[in-house]
């Protein structure tokens, strides 16, 4: 377990904020021992889940180039069929992982190939369980396509709390499959839309892993 890269100023900073609000807490009011000690526990507690939330755990990444490999770690939170208007201007199935501020945010390509769109769209930030965030909010769309000509749009969407979006390609690009693109801070989801005809693996509720659940098999 290693913590990733983008978490590196996040985790600095709330050292900072603990070490600095212990030490006036300790300098003020010294002798209010209960309510130091109360605030040694938050502090600890702030810290775990900032560290956790940076946690880029060791894997053994599924590369199968018929399947559509899980971008997120999360919660299946939508299976449906929908019109994709932005790129693909096609119907397409759905499918929605919800990330938690529990979970792991690293963003994984869910198939190899070459980028073919890229879009970052600035936006709202309506909580991501909401019909309208896979539109308003802020986003990226990217569209790989793989060595077979399929092409599969993804999207990293922001929420309520998670206010930045990071990716690392660009059009052009020739990506791997579970290799990360991409870091969602503090949550929020990941929607792909994939061809009528793939047959889809998971179910509504499911636990994900991202780079090692099969979403999808492409025909």
């Amino acid at each position: 377990m290693t913590i990733h890269k983008e978490g590196y100023t996040s985790i600095a900073l709330i050292i900072l904020f603990i070490f600095i609000t212990n030490a006036l807490i300790s300098y003020y009011i010294p002798q209010v021992t209960w309510f130091i000690w109360l605030w040694y526990l938050i502090s600890v507690f702030l810290f775990i889940t900032v560290l956790q939330f940076f946690r880029h755990p060791k894997r053994n990444w599924t590369v199968s180039n018929g399947d559509v490999i899980c971008p997120a770690d999360g919660k299946i939170v939508v299976i449906e069929e929908t019109e994709e208007t932005e790129f693909l201007k096609d119907r397409r199935i759905q499918v929605s992982v919800f990330m938690s501020p529990i979970n792991v945010h690293v963003n994984r390509n869910p198939i190899s190939g070459i980028v073919k769109y890229f879009k970052y769209h600035p936006g709202k930030y309506l909580v991501a369980w909401d019909p309208k965030s896979s539109t308003d909010n802020e986003r990226t769309t990217i569209v790989v396509e793989n060595e077979n000509g399929t092409p599969i749009l993804f999207r990293q969407i922001a929420g309520a709390l998670a206010r930045r979006i990071v990716w690392y390609v660009k059009e052009g690009d020739k990506v791997e499959q579970s290799k990360e693109f991409g870091f969602i801070k503090f949550g929020s989801r990941v929607d792909l839309f994939l061809p009528l005809d793939a047959k889809i693996n998971v179910n509504l509720g499911d636990v994900v892993k991202g780079g090692i659940t099969k979403v999808a098999s492409l025909k």
